[in-house]
């Protein structure tokens, strides 16, 4: 058999550890497949003495993660770190300016860094592999780079983030708030101590980035992402979603539009029967319309310590039988800048809530500040009169501009007669 392809990890958390602990397990059916024996030679991580479950002794240790981009027998390096600067960025570049291919899970890294990261690596005849940083096991990467490489992409979309996905599946399921839904997945391991990351929409907008870059030949442009989380969800909200046929989900959804390149996460009214408002718990999906195959879909796990490993090692045994592909489907100099559209110009439909004082004129109000700002109902539900006490009044939108919705909304907002800020949710037609 060949030489093995020699590996340096850097990072040795929960994806690092499952990475080595799946390289161990599967090693002689991985060398089958890749032609090749994948062997780590070198790891590098802060905690000596912590037990990964794997021995570690026949590995050279280092201390510094650059130390370990230029150790000359390792060949790849696998940096498993995090974050979008700082240590991860330092390996990476000093990996990449010595000629070797970078595997990483750090879509922070390159939502914000990937355009010039690609560059380097072009440059001095390596790449990245970065299956492991979108939509975990799920092979969504070498999907749009290589197995759509025939179509013209129109929109992806998708469930990019298996911890709202879990927390509004459970709060649909048991009616409980969103406060109490968090703290539960934070005890089972699917939410962080400080989860903002997740719930705030940045890590969906990330991993958008990286579809978007992919899908439509651009630079990733993290920055020019919309993003909300799912802070603002109720379970009224819910409960009136599902009497009207809809489920919420956190999509980030990437288009073509003619005023720019449209990239936005929040949480969306998905319809009853489209595929994607079936995906539940902590799964993640993915949509990809395209010119030749219309839709196809993509489900499955989308973090975990295995399913981010199964990612990583397909990446090296890519890289081990000598796949080379540009970093995001064409060449650096090819990845073009699109103007980013506009949220305010978004056209759609929109649901909203309103806590209002039950007393006479209340509808006649909201619907002088819609029309003002020609936004046209297309439904209502207003619950029995409980007269001097609040109640909730909900409304469905034809198809408007975010500008127009918001500035009525602004207007309804400072009624005397709403309690609370109004809550939005867009509709999204999939």
């Amino acid at each position: 058999m060949s030489e093995p392809l020699r590996i340096g990890i850097a990072g040795l958390g929960t994806v690092g550890s499952a990475v080595l602990a799946l390289l161990q397990r599967n090693g002689t059916l991985l060398a089958s497949r890749a032609g090749r024996p994948l062997l780590v030679v070198a790891v590098s991580a802060r905690d000596r003495n912590r037990d990964r479950g794997v021995p570690l002794r026949e590995m050279r240790w280092y201390d510094d993660p650059q130390a370990l981009a230029g150790d000359p027998e390792v060949e790849v390096v696998v940096e498993l770190i995090g974050g979008a600067d700082g240590a991860a960025l330092a390996v990476v570049r000093a990996a990449l300016g010595e000629g070797k291919s970078v595997v990483t899970a750090n879509k922070a890294l390159l939502a914000q860094h990937g355009a010039a990261l690609a560059a380097v690596a072009e440059a001095n005849g390596a790449t990245i592999g970065f299956e492991a940083a979108v939509a975990g096991g799920i092979p969504i990467v070498k999907t749009l780079r290589e197995g759509l490489t025939g179509n013209r992409i129109e929109r992806i979309y998708g469930i990019l983030n298996g911890t709202c996905n879990y927390i509004l599946t459970s709060m649909r399921q048991s009616g409980r708030h969103f406060d109490e839904v968090l703290a539960e997945a934070q005890r089972l391991g699917y939410a962080e101590a400080d989860p903002s990351f997740d719930i705030d929409g940045i890590d969906a907008a990330h991993k958008l980035a990286l579809l978007a870059a992919l899908a439509f030949g651009c630079q990733p442009d993290f920055d020019a992402v919309h993003t909300e989380g799912i802070r603002h969800v109720s379970p009224l909200d819910i409960a009136f979603a599902d009497e009207m046929g809809y489920r919420i989900k956190l999509l980030g959804v990437a288009r073509r539009t003619p005023h720019g390149l449209e990239q936005r996460v929040h949480p969306c009214m998905v319809r009853l029967g489209e595929p994607i408002s079936e995906i539940e718990g902590v799964l993640n999906a993915v949509v990809a319309d395209a010119d030749q195959v219309g839709s196809t879909l993509y489900a499955g796990r989308g973090a975990g310590g295995p399913p981010t490993a199964s990612a990583v090692v397909a990446d090296l045994c890519d890289l081990a039988k000598g796949v080379r592909m540009p970093v995001f489907a064409v060449p650096s100099s090819n990845l073009v800048r699109l103007p980013a559209a506009p949220m305010e110009r978004h056209v759609g439909a929109y649901y909203f809530r309103l806590m209002v004082v039950d007393r006479p004129g209340v509808l006649a109000e909201v619907a002088a500040c819609l029309r003002d700002h020609e936004v046209s109902i297309e439904s209502l539900i207003q619950r029995a009169r409980n007269p001097g006490e609040a109640v909730p009044i909900v409304l469905t939108t034809h198809q408007t501009t975010d500008a127009n919705l918001i500035g009525a909304l602004g207007t309804i907002s400072e009624l005397s007669t709403v309690l609370e800020p109004p809550r939005l949710i867009r509709i999204e037609t999939l």
